[in-house]
């Protein structure tokens, strides 16, 4: 009888300790992921703050559910391992919902509507991925333009140059590195406007995308409060001014 009573007393213990530890989970600052060389989608600006479209929608999301967030500059080559291993709580950073990654996180509703683009110099002849084949193409390791360009010509393929950030695929191919480089749309077409002697090609058959916020897998309470506070700015028009800060026009879905 008495090991029963001391075996209840250190459960209620224990199950005191782990209630007070959510609680206390609950009004600490979410630390999250960001890759800030992804300009308008997040960036340092000349104060060394992190800032960009990713950001303030974050941000709008944590004031409307009453979140405190502090945002890491992280890798984007190494923010799905800093997820994992616990030291994120979440990630924005311009990630593809795809079904690959759906295996090993979960992602809130979509937040902004995507597509690769090519960049290629002014002169170029390429028009689609097609024409890339036998050309040597930058891209970011692991993004979706990796994927994409893994699937046409092989994920083994010489003529792939990964590197960990757009800034750095696109400076190589203002270098004369590369042929070609391939991204998301609103990325690549923010740093092909700085190159006067680069342009971009659509092509059509690149699918239609869509960017999440990504949590641990099995996280469903901080992905239904990110998916509400999501709901709660597009609602309000909140969602379309940052929107219309960062690409100069209203939404529209595509």
């Amino acid at each position: 009888m008495w090991n029963k009573k001391f075996a209840l007393a250190v459960g209620a213990a224990a199950v005191s300790v782990l209630a007070g530890g959510a609680a206390q989970a609950q009004g600490r600052d979410l630390v999250v992921a960001s890759s800030a060389t992804y300009a308008p989608f997040a960036f340092e600006n000349k104060d060394k703050q992190i800032v960009g479209f990713d950001i303030d929608i974050v941000n709008a999301i944590a004031k409307q559910q009453g979140m405190k967030l502090r945002i890491v500059n992280t890798p984007f080559s190494s923010i799905f391992a800093s997820l994992n291993n616990g030291d994120v709580d979440f990630v924005i950073s311009g990630v593809t919902i795809n079904d690959k990654r759906k295996q090993s996180f979960d992602f809130s509703q979509p937040y902004f509507d995507a597509r690769q683009l090519i960049a290629v110099p002014k002169d170029s002849a390429v028009a689609s991925l097609k024409d890339l084949k036998d050309k040597k193409v930058s891209v970011v390791s692991g993004s979706t333009g990796d994927d994409v360009l893994s699937r046409e010509v092989g994920k083994t393929s010489p003529n792939i140059r990964r590197f960990e950030s757009t800034p750095l695929i696109i400076s190589e191919l203002a270098a004369g590195g590369v042929d070609a480089a391939i991204g998301d749309n609103g990325v690549i077409a923010y740093r092909v406007s700085q190159y006067p002697a680069l342009k971009t090609v659509d092509d059509a058959s690149f699918p239609k995308e869509h960017f999440g916020i990504v949590v641990r897998k099995g996280d469903k309470a901080l992905q239904e409060k990110i998916n509400a506070g999501l709901a709660a700015i597009r609602a309000d028009g909140s969602y379309n001014v940052i929107y219309k800060k960062w690409f100069n026009q209203d939404y529209k879905p595509q």
